[in-house]
């Protein structure tokens, strides 16, 4: 069946729709269920229009047909999808936790919620809707209520290892803990479980034995679960660091001197990149704190707004040899593309905040197309960074993060391209905010970053722990407390396992 729960990535497809449809319809529904128990959700949608081409009244192929273009992150079709699979089959609680999940990915946090309590109020014991709704409080702030609402999932399914996964996230687990013995319950019968929910076990575990203050046993449980991980995912790693190494061989001094200065002069948008878990959430949250900046979180805008270039350049390679092709006016109309994506989302705004940290990939690209835009460069201790991706069972991406030595790897060319835009950009155009520097001098830190997103200061950013809005990333629970330390150094405390993370970072680590 389609799968409500949204931190599952094992989301299959329901079929109980297709009783007695001619034999061509059997067929292309076994072939868009393959695709999109596979993941393939391009396919899955293809098959999905030409299902309802055929026959168009299966709400659940509706259904499914939303949740695939979720997936893709087309969330607006996703809704009309989840519309008409309602108005087929009114009151399908599954349908209603997909349409609560689209729409809390647009930031309809209360419609979201009204459709998961819809759905609820329908199903009573629907222990995803209880479990969207943890997660949604866990998005928004509300950690006490997030927990009593995955509590209640786990109540009504406790077989189900994500919802333990979810709630270590909104609260701590401590000795004798009644979750941590289910836990290790299922671990002794974990020959029952599927390889997805075997992972979600070891990293739930993870979670658990380091709130214990147990590191050896955290660890080697990240191990088994990053393992297992591993195995289920696609991940080219020569594709992935040759785009960067092929970033520093095109973007050249003289490429930026022959483009510069006719990009979008708008100072709306400040980008936020690095590492994932290097510290952006916390900076993003902090200058979301000041009343004239927004921060949108993560969001793909600029990645979309560079493949729209293939619109205008139909006959040249793809990126990032794209890149080659476009001259001054193309990077103007690339930066005016993104302005018109990000703009709405805060129409009042002096600063909205980009916290997709992947665009460390375009910096010299956001540097000619958005010239006064802020770009701010979160870093980190290398080893600290990697072991915190380590420890992060993420919902999509980031593939680099399941193996230590390809995890040392990635994190070496990305460090290569940081330098290569410090080299070629003018002085001072990227900011390198350290996560340990921060940390020790919130406030001395915090003014300097402020002041070089051309906004005066104001201390409302010195209280960002209080700032109600919603945070998506792994770390929305750590940035609703007060600046703390003791994340500095965490990695030490795994050293013993950490050779082949170690033999990769080299020279990176003290």
């Amino acid at each position: 069946m389609a799968n409500s729960l949204s931190a599952r990535s094992d989301q299959t497809p329901h079929n109980s729709a297709l009783v007695g449809p001619v034999e061509a319809i059997h067929a292309l529904c076994n072939e868009a269920f393959a695709h999109h128990r596979a993941g393939r959700f391009a396919e899955a949608i293809s098959g999905y229009n030409r299902i309802l081409s055929l026959k168009p009244d299966l709400p659940d192929i509706y259904n499914n047909f939303g949740h695939a273009l979720s997936a893709l992150g087309k969330h607006d079709a996703s809704v009309v999808a989840f519309e008409c699979a309602l108005e087929l089959k009114p009151n399908n609680p599954e349908a209603l936790c997909n349409w609560g999940l689209a729409l809390a990915e647009l930031g309809q946090f209360d419609d979201a919620e009204a459709k998961y309590r819809q759905a609820i109020a329908v199903s009573p014991s629907f222990a995803g809707a209880y479990n969207n709704v943890g997660l949604l409080y866990k998005k928004t702030g509300r950690l006490a209520e997030a927990t009593l609402a995955i509590e209640q999932a786990i109540h009504l399914a406790p077989r189900e290892v994500s919802f333990y996964d979810n709630l270590a996230a909104v609260r701590q687990f401590i000795a004798g803990d009644r979750y941590i013995t289910a836990l290790e319950g299922l671990a002794k019968d974990s020959v029952s479980l599927s390889t997805t929910d075997r992972v979600h076990l070891h990293f739930a575990l993870a979670k658990a034995y380091e709130h214990l203050d147990r590191p050896e046993s955290a660890f080697r449980q990240l191990l088994k679960g990053n393992s297992l991980k591993r195995q289920q995912i696609v991940y080219d790693e020569p594709a992935t660091l040759g785009s960067m190494d092929r970033m520093r061989e095109l973007i050249t001094p003289d490429f930026i001197r022959a483009r510069q200065g006719c990009g979008e002069p708008s100072a709306l948008p400040v980008f936020i990149v690095g590492m994932t878990r290097s510290g952006t959430t916390l900076i993003e949250q902090i200058l979301a704190s000041h009343p004239q900046i927004f921060g949108a979180g993560e969001v793909p805008l600029f990645d979309q707004a560079v493949g729209s270039m293939r619109n205008l350049l139909p006959s040249s390679a793809p990126f990032p040899e794209l890149t080659l092709d476009m001259s001054a006016d193309h990077f103007r109309s690339l930066g005016v593309t993104y302005l018109e994506r990000i703009a709405p989302r805060a129409p009042g705004a002096r600063r909205i905040i980009d916290k997709m940290t992947g665009n460390f990939l375009f910096a010299g690209l956001i540097h000619l197309a958005l010239p006064n835009a802020t770009i701010i460069h979160a870093a980190r201790d290398p080893a600290d960074t990697c072991v915190s991706c380590f420890s992060v069972h993420f919902t999509q991406g980031h593939e680099h993060t399941y193996d230590l030595a390809e995890l040392g790897r990635y994190y070496r060319h990305y460090r290569a391209l940081m330098a290569h835009w410090h080299d070629v950009l003018p002085p001072g155009r990227i900011m390198d905010v350290h996560y340990e520097e921060l940390v020790a001098d919130l406030e001395g830190v915090a003014r300097r970053i402020v002041s070089h997103c051309g906004m005066v200061w104001d201390t409302c950013c010195l209280d960002f722990h209080r700032t109600q809005r919603p945070v998506g990333t792994a770390s929305a629970t750590q940035v609703r407390k007060p600046i703390y330390k003791e994340s500095v150094g965490r990695w030490r405390k795994y050293e013993v396992h950490l050779q082949p993370l170690l033999t990769e970072l080299g020279a990176f680590v003290a």
